[in-house]
């Protein structure tokens, strides 16, 4: 049987004894890095067989792992830190062993993401976990793009070598708009920082980060559904002139004053 065990995202002490349990006994644990997983075993004098399990081989070793279990061995997934699978290897070999009628269980455990979202104290009823952003450019930016209209809590991994780049990047698509670092969870230098997107935040960027940005108000999702000529009306009827409303609306679509007159003229 295969065990998804969820493991400590910094403080050692953060494990279930279910957990601690389950890797006793079982006689293999697949892991992301030997090295990590070797310190946890160590801190709880537990000795065990391991096997490399990360995303450059993570098909090959999926393949492995089935054969393993259908031999009758008891295996414990485990990530560098937290939950398996949740922005880490693993979603193809459970997709593997239900596809071969495997048994498979889930031992709950530390979610930095989750734990993150409670430290920020932003809206918690409704959140989007999202995860790392895409590398390239360009579907990061179509990936905020299909975000910035949603009026819950977004969760972000953040790299520290990327979080300059990302954050800009989201300042850009969402504007101005509450936000707050969490680093080190669990940890001794356990920090929360809070700030808005376009601010410069001082901030060392060593360390684990997740970035957690309040969604966007329903005001501002209801102006974004109206067309250039209600936007226009609109700031009208606020006592806008029709120069001063063409000017704001422009701006707050992102294009130029004259894209706009091109836009009215054709309708």
């Amino acid at each position: 049987m295969l065990f998804v065990v969820g493991t400590p995202i910094g403080n050692l002490k953060d494990i279930s004894l279910r957990a601690l349990e389950v890797l006793e006994q079982v006689d293999i644990v697949a892991c992301e890095d030997t090295r990590n997983t070797l310190k946890l075993l160590n801190h709880y004098k537990l000795k065990k067989k391991l096997i490399s399990y990360h995303k450059f081989n993570e098909k090959e070793k999926s393949e492995e792992i089935v054969l393993l279990l259908q031999e009758g061995k008891n295996i414990a997934l485990v990530s560098d830190s937290g939950m398996p699978i949740i922005s880490d290897p693993g979603n193809i070999l459970i997709k593997l062993l239900k596809k071969n009628n495997l048994e498979y269980t889930v031992i709950p455990g530390a979610s930095a993401g989750i734990s993150a979202l409670i430290l920020s104290a932003f809206e918690s009823k409704m959140f989007t976990f999202v995860g790392f952003l895409p590398q390239k450019n360009v579907e990061r930016v179509n990936l905020l793009n299909s975000l910035k209209n949603l009026t819950h809590t977004l969760i972000f991994y953040i790299s520290p070598h990327s979080l300059i780049k990302d954050t800009q990047t989201l300042f850009e698509i969402f504007g101005e708009r509450n936000a707050c670092f969490v680093k080190e969870i669990t940890k001794i230098h356990e920090t929360v920082y809070d700030f808005v997107l376009g601010q410069e935040v001082d901030i060392n960027l060593k360390g684990e980060f997740v970035l957690i940005v309040e969604g966007t108000s329903e005001t501002i999702v209801e102006k974004e559904y109206l067309s250039i000529d209600e936007q226009i009306q609109t700031l009208k009827a606020q006592g806008l002139t029709e120069n001063q409303a063409i000017s704001k609306t422009a701006k707050q679509n992102n294009m130029t004053k004259q894209d706009l007159y091109k836009i009215l003229k054709v309708k």
